[in-house]
């Protein structure tokens, strides 16, 4: 049984972030990992995304933070907007003159229906296979290496526990896919 794993080589990522921007360019694809990654949010509540929830129309700018209800967990999080996120929303928008109200990740044919999850997995699937030829990245491994690049930065993992909502640490731990390789680097790379 294979279980998904988080992107943890810097070059495999950025193959993997570039694919549907130039390798076979798609501005919606694109949009959708480029916020997976550097969100931490869930496909199902990314998938829901209107995008009146990105972008003011009133004075047409993107939002600074996107407020969501977590589906899973029902509570509020309030998510920055990081520079490639917006980039990548930018492009997105001016390729469909979207209206408030429509999904940002909507089917090419109806912008009040989003795609679904099996499409969304479809679409990171693709892209992984295609760029790094990884079998074991699904949704939820756009989850996972945000929180393992947060972690090889320095970033707590207390805190990180914190933006996913997770109950203890040993689920993060998990999420962000320590193994021994991390652990031989802090024995041999350590100097007191």
């Amino acid at each position: 049984m294979s279980t998904t794993q988080p992107i943890k080589s810097k070059e495999d990522l950025k193959q993997f972030m570039a694919y549907y921007k130039t390798a076979h360019p798609n501005p919606r694809n694109q949009a959708l990992i480029i916020l997976g990654l550097h969100t931490a949010l869930r496909i199902s509540d990314i998938l829901k995304l209107h995008w009146k929830d990105v972008f003011d129309f009133s004075m047409n700018i993107f939002k600074k933070h996107l407020n969501i209800l977590e589906q899973k967990t029902n509570k509020h999080k309030m998510v920055a907007l990081y520079l490639h996120v917006i980039e990548a929303l930018e492009s997105l928008k001016s390729s469909r003159k979207p209206n408030p109200q429509d999904f940002i990740f909507s089917k090419r044919t109806d912008p009040a229906a989003p795609i679904s999850h099996s499409q969304a997995f479809r679409i990171v699937r693709n892209a992984a296979r295609e760029s790094m030829h990884a079998d074991h990245i699904s949704c939820h491994s756009l989850r996972k290496t945000f929180g393992y690049h947060a972690w090889q930065q320095g970033i707590s993992p207390v805190l990180l526990m914190d933006i996913y909502n997770h109950s203890s640490y040993q689920i993060t731990k998990r999420y962000l896919g320590i193994d021994q390789d991390e652990k031989d680097h802090v024995y041999l790379d350590l100097k007191l």
